[in-house]
């Protein structure tokens, strides 16, 4: 009943394929895709604090006559900069989930690819602001593309058992990305001529070329077979995935479930036109806990929320900060501490968000972020931001790279994978979409005005901002303990089951007792009973 919990028997029935290395192999691969994500996202750190960047965009003379920290880009520079590139991603994310319907989910990141490495080569070859600009908007729709489809595809392909976990390997990618960006960083950082800035924004065409070549060698997503009515293509797909034959009752239960899910959701929520498949999205009541509209809400605001943890603050600024400090020697070096416990930490995630669950690790992950950042905004508000005061200085290092595993193991990975678990398959990859446009909508958001809070030419907070982040984050606790919901060891499928049975603080108690293929006469007593064309027939 809705508003509490269905406790009913665990065994609906339903079997599933043991979990194989070529299972684990495709959905790792896919995850790659994050790696280029984290490298556009972590190189323009460093590269802005670069001498012969900021020599080279700013007309100041080299070596700088002013001190460091005036020998820099302006705010607004910085800024547009940073941002143009989430504004590209958010617009690329909202095309890519009707795309994906269209031609397909591996289709669409492959297309993502080419676009990111055209935008990649205008950034390559740029000397002043408007290309570099122009190439990081076009390299943000290829972004957009792949960071919204490729969790769809990995949601859709992974076993169950593992799912969270896999999924959890794009979040860790994108860390290695941005790990890999700081080391580009470092080593071409006093470089004298273009190649300082050309190296680390060149070698993404690299990841772009390897993802989108081999995922020509792996197969496409079930569910949007089953979505465009070619049952037999699904049944190759799911079988291929989990190393089973055609026949095998593991393939016929599995494409049964996801044929009568489909079927049940159209029943419900007729698509009709273009226009109205968007408007789907929208569809419900705010009270009814299952609704479209409820999940897109929950999908956006949770994107929304992982952006407010202030993390991409250090990502994306941190080079500039830690110069700002004066007393740090070597900022890029910090930098590169930084993401070195992003990587480090994101890993823990494997585990601990199959073992505990989703909903407990957002909850315990954002009173770790509260702790830290307040603390880092106390102890730079007492010490005028460490002047003169080295052990400061070290202090606020030491709290923001603890804030950084609390996100890289919790926030992080755990947003990713919700927001592929929570949408129904008629809007699943909309939803998608519309939650990472969320995200790089508050990404964008966050890269405009951050510098004008920070920049010594403006707010000159310094490390008084972790207040404001701070303060956000007790927004992401209250969030994650009221509104998530938790989905561990669910199939796509009975996720939206529960979604209709019980509430997000009632969901860890939720047990499936039931199936769809049963309730839409597609198996009898749980076996199926149908081969693929009498499925067909009731589709």
């Amino acid at each position: 009943m809705p508003g509490g919990a269905v406790i009913g028997t665990v065994d609906t029935g339903r079997i599933e394929a043991p979990v194989t290395a070529k299972a684990y192999m495709m959905c790792a691969f896919s995850a790659f895709g994050g790696i280029f994500f984290g490298f556009d996202s972590g190189y323009i750190s460093g590269v802005m604090g670069m001498p012969y960047f900021v020599h080279l965009y700013t007309g100041l003379p080299y070596p700088p006559t002013t001190s460091s920290a005036l020998f820099t880009l302006s705010s607004s520079d910085k800024s547009l900069i940073t941002s143009i590139l989430s504004a590209g991603t958010f617009f690329g994310a909202i095309a890519a989930g009707d795309i994906a319907d269209f031609i397909g989910r591996r289709t669409t990141v492959i297309i993502g690819c080419i676009v990111f490495i055209i935008g990649v080569i205008l950034q390559t070859a740029s000397t002043t602001l408007g290309l570099l600009v122009a190439g990081r908007l076009i390299a943000g729709i290829g972004v957009g593309f792949v960071s919204a489809i490729i969790i769809l595809y990995m949601s859709e392909v992974a076993p169950k058992k593992v799912r969270g976990a896999i999924v959890s390997g794009y979040q860790f990618c994108i860390t290695i990305g941005i790990l890999l960006a700081s080391c580009v960083d470092y080593a071409t950082q006093n470089r004298l001529d273009t190649g300082s800035y050309r190296i680390p924004i060149g070698i993404q065409m690299a990841w772009a070329l390897i993802l989108g070549t081999g995922l020509f060698l792996l197969p496409e997503s079930p569910r949007y077979f089953v979505k465009k009515g070619k049952l037999d293509k699904a049944v190759e797909v799911t079988a291929r995935l989990r190393g089973q034959p055609r026949d095998s009752v593991y393939v016929q239960q599995e494409v049964a479930e996801i044929v009568a899910n489909h079927e049940y959701e159209l029943q419900v929520t007729p698509q009709g036109s273009y226009f109205n498949s968007w408007i789907v999205c929208f569809k419900g009541s705010l009270r009814d806990p299952g609704s479209n509209l409820r999940r897109t809400i929950l999908g956006t605001s949770l994107q929304m929320m992982q952006q407010w943890t202030g993390v991409n603050f250090i990502f994306y600024f941190g080079t500039t900060f830690f110069q700002a400090l004066n007393t740090i020697s070597n900022p890029f070096l910090i930098g590169l501490i930084t993401t070195l416990v992003n990587v480090c930490s994101t890993p823990i995630s494997f585990w601990t968000v199959e073992k505990f669950g989703r909903r407990p690790l957002l909850i315990w992950g954002a009173l770790g972020m509260v702790v830290c950042q307040f603390i880092v905004a106390i102890i730079g508000t007492v010490t005028n931001n460490g002047t003169g005061n080295p052990n400061a200085v070290s202090a606020m290092i030491a709290f923001i790279c603890i804030y950084i595993f609390f996100f890289a193991s919790t926030w992080g990975p755990g947003a990713w994978v919700l927001i592929g678990e929570i949408f129904p398959l008629p809007i699943r990859s909309r939803g998608v979409g519309l939650s990472t446009a969320s995200n790089w909508l508050w990404n964008c958001i966050i890269a405009v005005i951050t510098p004008y809070m920070v920049g010594t030419d403006k707010g000159n907070l310094g490390a008084k901002v972790f207040w404001v982040w701070g303060s956000l984050c007790c927004c992401c606790l209250a969030y994650a303990y009221f509104l998530v919901p938790e989905t561990k060891g669910l199939s796509l499928e009975q996720v939206d089951r529960m979604f209709e049975e019980c509430t997000p603080r009632t969901s860890s108690k939720w047990r499936p007792h039931t199936t769809y293929a049963s309730e839409m006469g597609l198996t009898d007593k749980g076996a199926v009973q149908h081969d693929v064309t009498e499925v067909e027939h009731k589709v």
